[in-house]
């Protein structure tokens, strides 16, 4: 699926277009999948351009390099002035989405990653409204489990890491289902392809810990905070699949994602099957504070114009 990109891009710290951002096919990411990435959101308010959780989505993307002792060579202040400067640059007046990404270079097929590795940096960005259906989408716990730190670090978004992903949603998509459910090594539920998840059940909004393998999201950590400031129960601890099938409401979150329901599970409906009370409020409040229309979180959105 080819996306619908804009005009310029940032590569190795200059504005240039498309067609000049070229790397070679000895590139050490292209065969060991050496890249870290973020998924970043703006959002148009007719006013301006709100970037949501800027500077904690750029902490996260040098934290993910430093797993592997890979350098990113600019400072956190000149990858926020390029990801704003990106949308400046294309004149973005729309809601969009923004991929900065680093990688191993032209590092031949040395497997001994060092800080010394040659690292080039990219963001491009284009227009992008929802990933799935918001009125719930189904979903398929994956025969696939979900790695853990035993054999990877879950909390490094690595590009390698995300095999995992595409043969999870294969499965997924081969039985009918919109996304799937990864389980961790334990049998408890981990998160999504590309996700994290909560269910509502019994008056309390609870979502898998880190230690069942599932990432630290951005999204994740906004609902959590949002939930306790409406006074909901908010629980983080582990979740069973059993669990899923009972619970009173279920959701997705994540920069793409953002709040999405879940409507049923391997067939075995969640609800009504239509998005529960608890979901839509904070779907309306998290549209609402990425429109800067709730100066409580103004904080988390950085303007660009």
């Amino acid at each position: 699926m080819s996306l619908p990109l804009l005009k310029f891009v940032w590569f190795d710290g200059k504005f240039v277009t498309l067609d000049k951002a070229k790397v070679p096919i000895t590139t050490h990411a292209i065969h060991y999948g050496t890249s870290v990435f973020e998924g970043i959101r703006a959002y148009w308010n007719k006013k301006n351009l709100f970037v949501f959780r800027l500077d904690e989505h750029v902490k996260r993307f040098r934290k993910s390099g430093q797993f592997y002792n890979m350098s990113l060579n600019f400072s956190d202040k000149e990858i926020t002035d390029a990801i704003t400067g990106i949308c400046k640059k294309n004149k973005v007046k729309s809601s969009c989405y923004i991929r900065p990404f680093y990688f191993i270079g032209d590092y031949g097929i040395n497997l001994h990653v060092t800080e010394k590795a040659p690292t080039s940096v990219g963001i491009f960005s284009f227009p992008f409204g929802d990933l799935f259906n918001k009125n719930g989408i189904s979903v398929g716990v994956s025969s696939w489990r979900k790695f853990s730190d035993k054999s990877t670090p879950p909390q490094a978004k690595m590009g390698g890491n995300y095999l995992n992903s595409i043969i999870a949603t294969q499965e997924a998509k081969r039985n009918g289902y919109d996304e799937a459910i990864l389980l961790d090594h334990n049998g408890n539920v981990s998160e999504a392809p590309g996700e994290n998840i909560f269910i509502f059940r019994d008056g309390q909004l609870i979502t898998p810990p880190l230690s069942s393998s599932a990432l630290e999201g951005i999204t994740r950590d906004a609902i959590i905070k949002i939930g306790k400031d409406l006074d909901m129960e908010v629980q983080e601890r582990d979740v069973t699949r059993s669990e899923l099938y009972t619970s009173d409401e279920a959701f997705l979150t994540g920069t793409a994602a953002e709040i999405t329901p879940i409507t049923s599970v391997d067939g075995k409906k969640i609800g009504n099957s239509k998005p529960g009370k608890i979901t839509k409020k904070l779907m309306n409040e998290y549209t609402d504070i990425v429109m800067n229309k709730n100066k409580d979180y103004s904080h988390w959105l950085t303007s660009v114009y």
